[in-house]
């Protein structure tokens, strides 16, 4: 596998090697050994996976506290942008976001440590996500920050008008409330 750094400290690319042939294509989407090798030795406890059509966007979601997760995601089928804002409280680069567009061509994961919110944005008539997750999924230490905050100015490649949200993405705080109640 290939490990690009993006300008964030902790968020890597992972460009898997594909064996293309006449057949189709095979690669290794997961190695304990070479993942601790390139990236940290991370114990993932949890895989998901959603499925949602054109227009869906899911987040900005984080968990917090003992339950706070890292996470590598990845696309099956379809194509999402997926982001990622940097909430680490001593980060030179908190309240940044970075984004990349993952689909089942490229094969790209990507890999989100603790201390950030996550989300994506589905690009194609529908999309197969996937991820891991270092840490359970606990309702008690789940947050969130609005997909549309003014301050994170985050471009979701899609028009205001198909944007599908569920009600809870609706409703979830600005950047600034966030940061208002972690005391920053």
């Amino acid at each position: 596998m290939n490990i690009r750094k993006t300008n964030i400290e902790g968020l890597v690319v992972i460009e898997p090697k594909i064996f293309r042939d006449e057949r189709g294509y095979f690669f290794e989407s997961y190695s304990a050994r070479d993942f601790s090798k390139e990236v940290g030795d991370i114990c993932f406890v949890q895989d998901n996976e959603s499925k949602s059509s054109y227009g869906v966007l899911r987040g900005l979601h984080l968990q917090t506290g003992e339950y706070a997760q890292s996470k590598l995601v990845r696309v099956v089928k379809g194509e999402v942008l997926d982001v990622a804002v940097d909430l680490r409280k001593d980060s030179k680069t908190f309240g940044q976001h970075y984004s990349i567009i993952l689909n089942e061509d490229n094969h790209l994961q990507f890999f989100i440590p603790k201390g950030f919110a996550h989300g994506f944005a589905v690009l194609s008539k529908e999309v197969i996500f996937q991820y891991k997750c270092d840490a359970f999924y606990s309702k008690e230490h789940e947050d969130a920050i609005i997909w549309n905050d003014k301050i994170l100015d985050i471009d979701w490649h899609l028009p205001l008008q198909d944007v599908i949200l569920s009600e809870k993405d609706k409703n979830h705080q600005t950047f600034l409330e966030y940061k208002n109640k972690i005391n920053l």
